[in-house]
């Protein structure tokens, strides 16, 4: 199977106009997939206006379907309603591969359950991490659980997520492979002018919400201030915590050294980056973080939480780690303080480029849809006894719900035969290849 073009259909809640890390993942992996000469549409819901087809860059196809998000930009599970326009974009576009993206997305879960009814091969990314003792964790391992239970491949971004992935699925080690995140160092570089020490700015952009760590910002943005006058601070991002950190402000009267930029663009959060100096990260949970990449590409030393993944995402001399506690985070910059004259942006950058590729993540996902190609095709009847592994109660009901999928499919079989579904050509690299071919073909004729 090795060489082989694949036909990809990656499918999430979370796709642009949206910003986030599975957001740019998904881009920026489908970008160089459509390099190596693969066919890539993705799937996700509608975004306000945004809703049909669209194009993006080097002809990226996105199918924004007319569902509007429910909670936290997710849909609402309806489980067999996604079935009709599943199974007509992946017919329409020949797909080959169906790739989902996080677990608490409901249309990755219902595109998965979907394809493997229809007897496609699938994939899963996850990009989180969770708990096993609060009640939302709970049930959100047994949806994980069900979805892992008939995958051809998983991939983590993390070995830490990995064996969090493993351990609340059940899902067989050897399924599951570690390909990390990226950062396009092309567009994060350093500042050409090195900044002065005279006066230090920590720069901070993530989401305002408790995952984050936001409450933990609130305790040690003042004690910060106190200890070093030359230090600023720069917040970029939005969400429910903003107003603690502006009570904050307000309460130590810290408004010339504390500026609060709100939601910032992704095409602008380079600009923010190489104004400051240390770039913070207070995270209580991160499989990954592709922020701390993008700092680091920027020239920036970085103070970040031990938690999750992070511990594996730089070299030592490029982080600086501390505990999730207000007073360990204040050491943990005071010593990225002491640090600071000995970092060169330039040598970071430098080393970036070594480090992180997204043409080396798209090559190792094409290694892992090779090896899901390569998995044997199951009937329902095979694949029912997997389900039944998942719980007394709950197996049995997912076997339920795939035998109630299975004959939803069938129907569709009858009442619109897949025949009867007009294939569109395929536009970008392999519609390039194609057209170069005939051209060479042409060529050739006219010569002889």
């Amino acid at each position: 199977m090795e060489g082989t073009k694949h036909r990809i259909l990656m499918v999430s809640d979370f796709f642009f106009p949206n910003f986030g890390g599975v957001e740019s993942h998904i881009y920026y992996l489908s970008q160089c997939l459509l390099k190596l000469g693969h066919k890539v549409v993705v799937m996700t819901h509608a975004y306000g206006n945004r809703s049909g087809v669209r194009y993006v860059t080097n002809g990226l196809k996105v199918y924004y379907v007319p569902w509007r998000p429910f909670l936290m930009q997710n849909t609402l599970p309806t489980l067999f309603l996604t079935s009709p326009i599943v199974r007509t974009i992946i017919i329409r576009e020949k797909i080959s591969v169906v790739h989902g993206h996080q677990a608490f997305s409901t249309l990755c879960h219902e595109a998965l359950m979907h394809a493997r009814t229809m007897g496609y091969k699938v994939v899963f990314t996850d990009h989180s991490l969770y708990g096993f003792a609060d009640a939302g964790s709970i049930h959100m391992n047994k949806v994980l659980q069900f979805t892992l239970a008939d995958i051809d491949q998983a991939i983590c971004v993390s070995h830490t997520s990995k064996e969090n992935t493993v351990l609340r699925s059940g899902i067989s080690p050897e399924k599951v492979f570690m390909v990390p995140n990226a950062v396009d160092t092309a567009m994060f570089t350093p500042s050409p002018k090195r900044l002065s020490c005279d006066e230090i700015v920590i720069v901070v952009i993530s989401r305002l919400v408790y995952r984050k760590g936001a409450d933990l910002l609130v305790e040690v943005i003042p004690e910060v201030c106190r200890l070093f006058p030359k230090v600023r601070f720069i917040i970029g991002g939005d969400g429910p915590k903003r107003v603690r950190l502006e009570e904050m402000r307000e309460k130590f009267s810290l408004q010339d050294r504390v500026e609060m930029l709100g939601a910032v663009p992704h095409a602008q959060v380079r600009s923010v980056l190489i104004s400051g100096h240390i770039f913070l990260n207070s995270s209580l949970t991160e499989a990954f973080c592709i922020a701390i990449l993008e700092a680091a590409s920027c020239g920036l030393l970085t103070v970040s939480t031990r938690v999750g993944g992070v511990p594996e995402v730089l070299p030592d001399d490029m982080i600086v780690l501390a505990e999730p506690a207000p007073e360990d985070m204040v050491r943990a910059v005071k010593k990225a303080i002491d640090m600071l004259p000995g970092i060169d942006p330039q040598v970071m950058h430098l080393r970036m480029k070594k480090l992180y590729s997204w043409d080396d993540v798209a090559k190792r996902t094409e290694i892992v849809y090779d090896r899901a190609m390569q998995s044997p095709t199951t009937n329902l009847l095979d694949r029912l006894p997997r389900y039944l592994t998942c719980g007394s109660w709950a197996g049995k009901l997912f076997c339920i719900v795939m035998i109630i999928n299975y004959l939803l499919w069938r129907l569709l079989e009858f009442l619109q035969p897949a025949e009867g579904i007009e294939e569109v050509p395929d536009i970008g690299p392999l519609h390039a290849q194609l057209d170069s071919r005939d051209n060479l073909c042409e060529a050739e004729e006219k010569r002889i």
